[in-house]
């Protein structure tokens, strides 16, 4: 194929190009009616661009080629069979392709350390979900994803099952095993689908972890937001081999995704396609010079311990995506959230996320000398000014089997269920009726339908009063949670 077309950028060139004046939606008609003062900040070509798929574009139901060419051209370059774009985030995508694999009432096995987003697919798809515990770092207080071998035992426990989730790599870069978990699917006839939000990248440089559709998976989601070049709430679907319909897939996109689709996703998604084919080997190699560089000077500094290939010579996690800087403050005698707070209010760095023991930064092919200088020089800031931030309460980190909560009933039953609201003091041996996700990363601590325990309550309410933001939860300060009313 020839990658140095791109279909919808080509087609938004040409309406550009013709000057149509639309009649309908958008109604700013191509930023005319925008206000100034909007203009200044977000660029008046922000909406030149942003053109309803109609409009010498196409969208899935009055297709002209164009959208369809773009998909073929992103399949092949990362080697799927099929490609789907998506407009509505991985959040979305991840939704459809668990529908697209298990119905209402059927089971299907998930990584228990998934995002909010896959349990607000089992709410609303209506599956009943057979957790797989993750591989728990003690020492680092940190989730891993889990191994073939935990796949294989649930699967002989649940033989009903239509397949399985795999979240890899997870926020703090540690990655599965995929074509071992695959396997273990396929012997036992399901597919395995891969969340693979953090890995768009993947199949471009052959030193980075295994790219799902390389390690036999069937059906791959990924957020090129994250970590590739295009604009926020770019997803795509990858997929191959026949145990998922490419048929039943794209119905059930069509069932749950916007009929506006953004054309701005469409163009960027379509760009980045090809500036990685032609370019992406060697702007990646350049950032994993970066990120090298960049975790050597931060393992110099007192103080701060970046997580390394160690976890994955320690048999904790299959290989380790070398761009995800993650870094452990504890020795700091502060959290990973403060840490990210002094960072922004003191030194204007934002770091991708953070939690009680550390903080994350991603290096992409977008970085250069100055942002990776920028970064050290913030963290030399940090070990050096750590001793005037003011000291917050303690978190209680639980044991890592504390948080293997008991299912007492199916999430959607119970977030739909009679609800009460009561103390988190009396809270403990109620059914929890929401979801509690200290964010980021934004994997719930309590999902709905599980028995909510004294130790996690103590997490939680710890964590409240360090500081930790739990949005999803009924009352942020956790001192009150909602639950499964009694009859």
């Amino acid at each position: 194929m020839d990658h140095s077309r791109v279909p919808v950028l080509e087609a938004l060139e040409d309406f550009r190009r013709r000057g149509d004046i639309a009649y309908g939606p958008p109604g700013h008609k191509q930023g005319r009616g925008v206000d100034p003062r909007v203009a200044e900040i977000v660029g008046l070509d922000v909406f030149r661009s942003d053109v309803l798929s109609l409009n010498g574009l196409d969208d899935r139901r009055q297709s002209q080629g164009v959208l369809s060419r773009a998909q073929e051209l992103m399949a092949d370059a990362v080697g799927a069979e099929h490609a789907f774009f998506s407009t509505c985030g991985s959040s979305l995508s991840v939704k459809t392709a668990m529908l697209a694999v298990a119905g209402p009432g059927e089971k299907l096995l998930l990584s228990r350390n998934a995002h909010k987003s896959v349990i607000a697919a089992v709410v609303v798809n209506g599956v009943e979900p057979i957790w797989v515990h993750p591989k728990f770092d003690t020492e680092r207080h940190v989730a891993h994803p889990p191994e073939p071998d935990d796949v294989r035992r649930r699967l002989r426990e649940h033989p009903d099952a239509k397949g399985m989730l795999l979240i890899t790599p997870t926020d703090w870069g540690s990655c599965a095993d995929i074509g071992g978990v695959a396997r273990v699917c396929h012997e036992f006839g399901v597919p395995v689908i891969v969340d693979e939000a953090w890995g768009a990248h993947l199949p471009f440089h052959p030193a980075l972890p295994a790219w799902g559709m390389d390690a036999e998976a069937d059906l791959v989601v990924t957020s090129v937001h994250k970590m590739g070049g295009a604009v926020e709430q770019s997803s795509v679907f990858h997929l191959q081999y026949d145990r998922v319909s490419p048929e039943a897939l794209k119905q059930w996109e069509d069932l749950l995704s916007t009929t506006s689709a953004s054309s701005l996703v469409y163009a960027t998604l379509d760009g980045w396609r090809r500036q990685m084919v032609e370019q992406g080997h060697e702007l990646l190699e350049t950032a994993i010079r970066r990120a090298e560089r960049v975790r050597a000077a931060v393992a110099d500094l007192p103080g701060l311990r970046p997580m390394g290939r160690e976890v994955v010579e320690e048999g904790l996690a299959a290989d380790l995506d070398p761009l995800k800087l993650v870094i452990d403050v504890r020795k700091l005698g502060i959290s990973g959230m403060q840490a990210a707070e002094w960072l922004r209010t003191h030194r204007h760095v934002d770091v991708g996320g953070s939690d009680t023991c550390r903080i994350s930064a991603s290096i992409t092919h977008a970085d250069d000398d100055r942002t990776e200088t920028v970064l050290v020089d913030a963290l030399a800031a940090l070990v050096e000014r750590a001793d005037t931030i003011e000291r917050r309460p303690p978190v209680h980190l639980p044991e890592p089997s504390a948080l293997e909560l008991e299912q007492a009933m199916l999430p959607r039953e119970a977030f739909f269920a009679p609800v009460e609201h009561v103390p988190a003091e009396r809270a403990a041996g109620r059914i929890a009726a929401e979801m509690i996700s200290p964010y980021p990363p934004g994997v719930p601590v309590v999902a709905p339908g599980e028995v909510v325990t004294d130790e996690v309550l103590d997490y939680l309410r710890s964590g409240a009063d360090h500081g930790v933001l739990i949005p999803d939860a009924a009352d942020s300060s956790v001192r009150t949670l909602r639950v499964v009313a009694r009859g």
